[in-house]
């Protein structure tokens, strides 16, 4: 028997509760990834580099998802971890806005104190989202995976949207000052609404099983020796790495291209945005439709991967041909399928995940890549391009090349879960 069937269930108000501490996660992150990178950039007139490297450094701290997966895996509770990462991630977020601001006087202190707040902020992401998603798993009934899932990814949007809004308020007109008050309303905020969130959220299980008393080592290892978990792992990685390559460069691609104006490719932004909401949508409808199994979730998620890696051809060829016409429909096809991958992607994790024993370890692992796959995307992306339009001495050949390669990715990643088929077919009748 499976571990969540051992365990009591959460309701659709249990799922908006773990979506509210999704969106408290994610506004955290959101004020120091976004508003601080551009602090650092134009305010104090950093290298671009620096906020990059500070946001690459909390991305490889989530290397450590699997050790703290593993740890509530012993303690068979997730909301101490929940609730200790938040508090962590928090702290983070304080830290990080001070060092900010010291950066304007005293550099040296300053970088020290923000590679704190940005150490602390990888931490506690890694502890309370490996968590959540675990307790999210394991008290989600099958046919709910696809929509509980999309909840929860639309709800960290909203946590992006939100802040925004709210900090771009506070800090008018700017001082350091404004945005010490404001990065330290919007950690305290965030964690005393995922606390709130969480009183009474994770269910009594009710069947007690033995704790896996085994060191972090050897439940890793008996993770990573299932091939096929680490073909899902690869699968991760590369899908995950072809969602973030684009990040950086469409809408600098829309405006050295096709010479649209900086309100002009935030419009298209926009759309692409809302086609990824539309997407996740689909998805959620679509897997409840089918009933939540591993076979109709692996269907989904390959099946957004092949729109997403079309729509990425579709762009490129826009790039080589000039065909603004099609910019508008490729981007909004991209934000389609972007949205069904991401959403049932994450559904086939938290199914697979709970499929045995070591749902955190797992969880953890496969968080870990989906966090460097992140942080090394967008700088691929960037990479990539420059040195491909040096090749082809055109700013078109750059984008055209990195649109190519995650078309190939996106097509290419999904044969780890054909590999894995088996894997999956045999851990659902577990």
């Amino acid at each position: 028997m499976t571990g969540s069937r051992d365990d009591a269930l959460l309701g659709w108000i249990g799922v908006m509760r773990v979506g509210a501490i999704q969106a408290s996660l994610g506004a955290i992150v959101v004020l120091t990834t976004s508003l601080l990178n551009r602090i650092m950039v134009v305010e104090l007139a950093l290298a671009a580099s620096v906020p990059g490297a500070l946001v690459a450094f909390h991305y490889v701290l989530q290397v450590l998802r699997p050790r703290w997966g593993h740890a509530s895996d012993r303690l068979e509770r997730r909301t101490p971890f929940i609730a200790g990462g938040m508090t962590v991630l928090a702290g983070g977020g304080i830290v990080a806005t001070l060092g900010t601001a010291l950066l304007d006087g005293d550099y040296l202190t300053g970088m020290l104190v923000v590679t704190g707040g940005f150490g602390l902020i990888g931490i506690g992401v890694g502890m309370a989202g490996t968590a959540l998603l675990t307790m999210l798993a394991e008290h989600v009934e099958d046919a709910r995976r696809g929509p509980a899932a999309a909840i929860v990814w639309s709800t960290m949007i909203a946590g992006f949207v939100v802040t925004t809004i709210i900090v771009s308020v506070m800090i008018d007109p700017f001082t350091m000052g404004a945005l010490v008050k404001a990065g330290c309303s919007v950690s305290l905020g965030a964690l005393t609404l995922a606390l709130l969130a969480l009183i009474g959220l994770e269910p009594e299980r009710r069947l007690r099983r033995e704790r896996d008393r085994r060191p972090f080592a050897l439940s890793f290892a008996a993770v990573w020796a299932q091939r096929e978990a680490r073909r899902f792992t690869y699968f991760i990685f590369a899908s995950m790495l072809a969602y973030s390559m684009q990040d950086l460069i469409l809408e600098p691609f829309a405006g050295r291209v096709f010479a649209l104006s900086p309100s002009q490719t935030t419009a298209l932004t926009s759309i692409q945005n809302g086609a990824t909401l539309a997407g996740m949508a689909l998805a959620a409808i679509a897997a409840r439709q089918f009933g939540g199994s591993v076979k109709a979730l692996r269907g989904l998620t390959q099946a957004g991967c092949a729109i997403s890696g079309l729509s990425l051809a579709i762009l490129a060829l826009c790039g080589t041909e000039g065909l603004l016409a099609l910019l508008r429909p490729a981007l909004l096809l991209l934000g389609l399928g972007n949205g069904v991958f991401a959403a049932s992607a994450i559904a086939l994790m938290m199914a697979l995940a709970t499929r045995g024993e070591e749902a955190g370890t797992r969880m953890g692992v496969w968080g870990a890549a989906q966090a460097l796959a992140f942080g090394a995307g967008g700088l691929a992306g960037t990479v990539l391009y420059d040195i491909a339009a040096r090749l082809t001495a055109s700013s078109t050949g750059g984008y055209v090349s990195v649109f190519a390669l995650e078309a190939l990715l996106f097509v290419a990643a999904p044969a780890w879960l054909a590999r894995g088929e088996h894997f999956m077919a045999r851990e659902a009748t577990a």
